[in-house]
C-alpha cells in the first residue's frame, strides 16, 4: 500500500514536471503557443522563424539547465544533510561553491591586482566555467585531504565553512582593488543564470551530471545506514571512510559543475530535501533521491518562470527568486520545532 502511494506521488510529480517544462519554454518576453513548441522540438517547422530560433537556441537549453541545476542541487543538499545529520546543511557547506566563485573572481577582478595575462578580456564562453571549475577543484582537493586526516564528520563541516570564509575574504580583497565595471560583471555572475549555456556547454554539463547521479544511486545503502549513526553503519560492513569520501566527491562534482555553468544558486539544495521528506514521509533514500530530484527540477522551473516576468522584457536574478522561496521554508521548519528527519 505504501509503495502504491509513492507510485502515485511520482506519477503526479512527473506529469507536473513535464507540464512546467513546456510552460517554462512558452513564457518569456514573447509568449509562444504550446503547439508551436511541440512542433519545433519534434523536428517540425514553426509558423514563425523567430519562434524556432528562440525555442531551440535559448529557451529549450535554459529549461534543460533548470532541470539539471534544480535536481542536482537538491540531491547534493540531501547528501550533505544525511552525511552531517544537520538539517541546515546544504550543497555549499563544503566551500566548493566559494572555490568556484574565487576562480571567477580571479579571472574577472584579478586584472586590477595581477595585470598581465588577466588584463585581457574573457577569451571565450568557456573561460568562466573553466575558472570556476579550477577554483572548485582546488577547494575540493583541500577538503578531501582534510577529510582523510580527521575522524569526526562534523569537523569536515567546520573545515568546509572555514574554506568558504577564506575564499570570501580573498574575493573581498580583489573587489576592493577592482574597477566598478569589473565588480559589476562579477556581481551579475553571482546572481546566477540558467540561460547562458550553448548546446556544447550543455552537453558537457549533462555528461558530468549523469556521472554524479549514477554514482549517487550506487550509495543508497550507506546513506540509509548513516541515518542511524556511524557505529551502526560499521556494524553493517559499511566502510565509513570510503563511503564518506564518495559522498564528498559526488557533492563536490555536482556542486562544482552547477556553479561553474550557472553561478551560485541559493536555497534550492537546502529547502527541497525537507519538502520532499514532508511529502513522502520517509527517510529511505531509495525514495528520497528521485523525489528530491523531481521536486528540485519543478521548483527551479517555477522560479525561472517567475524570474522571466512573462510578457516583460526584464528578467529578475534567479538567485533572488530562489531565496524568496527558500528562506521562508527554512524559517518555517525552524519555527515548527519538530524533527526534520523522519
Amino acid at each position: 500500500m505504501e509503495n502504491k502511494s509513492y507510485t502515485k506521488h511520482f506519477i503526479f510529480l512527473s506529469i507536473l514536471l513535464v507540464v512546467l517544462f513546456f510552460v517554462n519554454i512558452s513564457f518569456g518576453s514573447v509568449n509562444i503557443p504550446l503547439k508551436e513548441i511541440i512542433n519545433t522540438i519534434t523536428g517540425g517547422t514553426s509558423s514563425k522563424e523567430s519562434w524556432e530560433t528562440i525555442i531551440l537556441n535559448f529557451r529549450l537549453p535554459k529549461a534543460i539547465t533548470a532541470v539539471l541545476v534544480g535536481s542536482g542541487l537538491s540531491i547534493c543538499g540531501l547528501l550533505m544533510q544525511t552525511l552531517f545529520k544537520n538539517p541546515l546543511a546544504g550543497p555549499f557547506v563544503l566551500g566548493i561553491s566559494s572555490g568556484a566563485s574565487l576562480g571567477v573572481a580571479i579571472l574577472i577582478l584579478g586584472s586590477s591586482v595581477f595585470g598581465g595575462l588577466l588584463a585581457t578580456n574573457l577569451i571565450s564562453n568557456w573561460s568562466l566555467p573553466i575558472a570556476a571549475s579550477l577554483g572548485a577543484f582546488l577547494v575540493l582537493s583541500a577538503v578531501i585531504i582534510a577529510a582523510n586526516r580527521v575522524k569526526n564528520t562534523m569537523s569536515i563541516l567546520i573545515i568546509g565553512l572555514m574554506f568558504g570564509s577564506l575564499t570570501s575574504a580573498i574575493i573581498s580583497v580583489l573587489s576592493y582593488f577592482s574597477e566598478a565595471t569589473q565588480i559589476k560583471q562579477y556581481l551579475f555572475w553571482s546572481f546566477g543564470s540558467l540561460g547562458n549555456l550553448s548546446w556544447n556547454e550543455l552537453l558537457v554539463f549533462i555528461i558530468i551530471y549523469c556521472i554524479g547521479i549514477i554514482s549517487t544511486l550506487s550509495i543508497i545503502k550507506p546513506l540509509n545506514s548513516y541515518l542511524l549513526g556511524e557505529n551502526y553503519a560499521k556494524s553493517l560492513g559499511i566502510n565509513i571512510k570510503k563511503s564518506r569520501n564518495i559522498i564528498l566527491l559526488i557533492t563536490s562534482l555536482l556542486t562544482g559543475v552547477i556553479t561553474s555553468f550557472s553561478g551560485p544558486i541559493a536555497f534550492i539544495g537546502l529547502a527541497v530535501p525537507h519538502i520532499t521528506r514532508l511529502v513522502f514521509s520517509t527517510s529511505n533514500h531509495k525514495i528520497l533521491i528521485p523525489g528530491v530530484a523531481i521536486f528540485g527540477a519543478i521548483i527551479l522551473l517555477i522560479c525561472d518562470v517567475i524570474a522571466q516576468l512573462p510578457t516583460s522584457e526584464f528578467t529578475l536574478p534567479i538567485n533572488a527568486i530562489t531565496s524568496l522561496f527558500g528562506a521562508p521554508v527554512v524559517i518555517w521548519l525552524l519555527i515548527r520545532k519538530k524533527k526534520v528527519f523522519v
